[in-house]
């Protein structure tokens, strides 16, 4: 099975720099996005042998995630269960035989770290909203988590110890996250690979010269360990300030 997950950072202006191109190309069987920046009806998205499955924030032009899949999902549920969390779009999750497959767009904690507080609350019901899925069967999330976890995880850890997305509280909730027994796939596979980041600024040609953050990830349960395959950062793929990721599992 091959996965595909993507901050799109606005659907309507991805699709007019190659997306379906690129979706066509990557033939997954589940491919999800967020940052989809839309609201119901904006937009028509013809994808042919597809499902589609779509979380909008009520804010318009923010947030919001989206699932395509090849194979019908047992069922599908949008948002965590919490009113405080479930304005945003950020939460879709599909059922399946054996697993469950959650998309999330993790909220930035934002400039002079106003959101960190609400991100701490975030990370706790979202990890425990995780954990209850997983007492049914195991779990694949994936999507933009907003941190990166290590300083090999970002070009530049010194200058950005203190910056929305590396302070030290959210990294230690993503350590917390692994702990609670899931897997961060690429590391699982390339845990000395240097240099090799999901997202980059727009600003100062941070994408010409590199200097990114790993800050979308597929995690998998520990029970799904031995289906693992590959884990891929598609940095050569353009069309917004995010690269796609992928997980091959048996």
């Amino acid at each position: 099975m091959k996965f595909i997950s993507w901050n799109v950072n606005g659907i309507r202006a991805c699709v007019q720099k190659g997306f379906i191109d690129f979706f066509k190309e990557a033939d997954a069987d589940i491919f999800c996005i967020q940052e989809t920046k839309m609201q119901e009806g904006q937009l028509e998205l013809d994808l042919p042998g597809y499902f589609q499955y779509w979380n909008y924030a009520e804010k318009k032009g923010y947030s919001g995630t989206a699932v395509f899949t090849k194979k019908e999902p047992l069922s599908v549920s949008y948002g965590i269960g919490i009113e405080e969390h479930d304005h945003e779009g950020r939460v879709i999750t599909l059922e399946y035989g054996d697993f469950y497959f959650v998309t999330v767009y993790t909220p930035n904690s934002q400039n002079e770290l106003l959101r960190l507080p609400y991100r701490m609350r975030w990370e706790e019901d979202f990890l425990a909203y995780l954990k209850a899925l997983e007492e049914k069967k195991p779990v694949v999330f994936c999507g933009d988590l907003n941190v990166a976890h290590k300083e090999i995880d970002l070009k530049n850890p010194k200058t950005n110890r203190k910056n929305a997305g590396f302070t030290d509280e959210e990294r230690q909730k993503f350590t917390e996250v692994l702990e609670a027994g899931f897997i961060d796939t690429f590391r699982h596979f390339y845990p000395d690979a240097e240099g090799i980041y999901s997202w980059w600024s727009y600003r100062f040609s941070a994408r010409a010269k590199n200097a990114g953050w790993r800050i979308d990830y597929f995690c998998v349960s520990e029970s799904l360990a031995d289906r693992l395959i590959d884990a891929k950062i598609l940095t050569e793929v353009t069309g917004s300030d995010h690269c796609p990721v992928e997980l091959d599992m048996k």
